[in-house]
């Protein structure tokens, strides 16, 4: 029996703002049963790579294979075996959180019962079903937050991309994000965190990739990374690496 494809390949990644290179040759993998941690300095890419894994930008040259599909050759299959939130998630503000989730739920083809099921799950567990049926444009940041993750859960994925995911959040909800980021991983699928809170990655992630000027600077476990830099935390390694790449 052959092993299920990765999550996330990422092949040769390359994607130019004019004569700006945001991302250069970048190869990434996400494993199945991992969260891995992607940092790095403002303007370092990242943003970039999660937009063009997500489909949202075209790349200029590599391939993306997500749960195995091509995401240029079979988007459609490639799409629906992700979720993505966004560092600035699109949100309905004229629909309430439930109905969004409805309306998501359809756009994946989850059954109506279903994903009224699931959502109403997530948003308890997210610590939003009290206001599920209130209208999103009343929301803070951080309860936006929350609906646009259980929107990227909804049809349960075996990838899931967040840019930033715990802007806004109080730290209990912080708390919750993070337990289903890490069931998730337990449940054999992938996650890729993009983030600045090294403190978060260095308690949460099983490996992080550290991106420089659009190029990947260092991959590893933090032990791994530990040993081949000598720091002794990841914000050494962190620093070490970006200014290496300077």
């Amino acid at each position: 029996m052959s092993a299920a494809p990765a999550p996330l390949e990422i092949r040769g990644l390359t994607r130019r703002y004019g004569e700006l290179v945001a991302v250069d040759h970048l190869d990434l993998e996400v494993r199945g049963g991992e969260i891995l941690g992607f940092l790095g300095p403002n303007g370092a890419g990242k943003t970039t790579t999660l937009r063009c894994t997500s489909g949202l930008l075209r790349s200029h040259s590599g391939t993306i294979r997500v749960a195995g599909f091509d995401l240029e050759r079979e988007a459609l299959r490639a799409r629906a075996a992700m979720g993505f939130v966004p560092d600035r998630p699109f949100l309905y503000p004229r629909l309430t959180a439930r109905e969004f989730l409805d309306l998501v739920g359809s756009l994946y083809d989850v059954p109506g019962p279903r994903a009224r099921e699931r959502g109403d799950a997530l948003l308890s567990r997210l610590d939003l079903g009290a206001e599920r049926d209130d209208l999103i444009e009343t929301y803070s940041l951080g309860m936006r937050q929350k609906v646009a993750v259980a929107a990227a859960l909804l049809h349960d994925p075996p990838l899931l991309l967040l840019d930033e995911p715990l802007g806004g959040l109080d730290p209990q909800s912080a708390r919750a994000l993070k337990d289903l980021l890490r069931e998730r991983a337990s449940a054999g699928h992938g996650v890729l965190v993009s983030t600045h809170l090294l403190d978060v990655a260095e308690r949460l992630c099983d490996r992080v990739a550290i991106v420089s000027h659009g190029r990947l600077r260092a991959l590893g476990t933090l032990d791994e990374l530990r040993r081949e830099s000598g720091g002794s935390t990841l914000e050494d390694v962190f620093l070490e690496r970006v200014k290496d790449a300077g």
